[in-house]
Formats: structure tokens, sequence, C-alpha cells
């Protein structure tokens, strides 16, 4: 079975506030935008790399595009490309994965956390 992924980078404390509470509806940045980012897996390193730089304690959540429904849909973004945008709050529970996103001399590894 081979499944679509979209990426959220989230900082571990935030992550773990939405699945005790059973519902993610966003980052700061996902509610002004009145949706959540996510990106692809040939994405989340230069979104890694432009709005999380330096931060620690950030996780790596995969999703499958199918779980997510019609509410993903993929709008054009940095440099026109297509970014899945998630309008609805999300269910922790439908995350496919859920990794620490270590940093190594200054930038995310995303050694084996990516196909």
């Amino acid at each position: 079975m081979n499944l679509a992924l979209v990426y959220k980078i989230t900082p571990r404390d935030e992550w773990a506030a939405a699945t005790q509470r059973g519902l993610y509806e966003g980052a700061p940045v996902d509610l002004r935008d009145g949706f959540i980012h996510f990106s692809t897996a040939g994405q989340v390193e230069e979104t890694a790399a432009r709005h999380f730089a330096g931060q620690t304690n950030l996780l790596l959540v995969a999703f499958d595009e199918t779980d997510l429904g019609e509410k993903l849909v993929f709008e054009p973004s940095r440099g026109g490309a297509l970014f899945p945008h998630l309008y609805a709050p999300l269910n922790p529970a439908l995350a496919r994965s859920v990794h620490p996103l270590p940093l190594r001399d200054g930038a995310h590894d995303f050694s084996g956390l990516l196909p």
C-alpha cells in the first residue's frame, strides 16, 4: 500500500496538548491564516529551514492525505508550488507517525523520516 503522506512540523508541547484534548486546531500561524499548513515530503525540509530554523523540541507528524478528506486542499504558495492546507480541525489520532525532529549542526535532521 503506497500512502500519500503530508507532514506537519509542530512543537512537542503543542502536539502533546492537542493529543490530550483529541483536537488540533493549529499553530498561531494556522489560526491566523484560517487553515492548518502542511508540506509534502519534497517541501518539508525547506519549510523547516524557513519557518523553524534553530528551533528545538519539534516533532514531524505524518498524515495520509486520504485520512484528511476533502477539507485537505492543495493551493499555490511558496514559488507557486502547491501546498496542502487543511480547512478543518484535526484529530491527532489520525497521525500515521510522530517523530522527534532533531537539530544537527544547526539544521533539522530528516534522516530516516521521509520516504
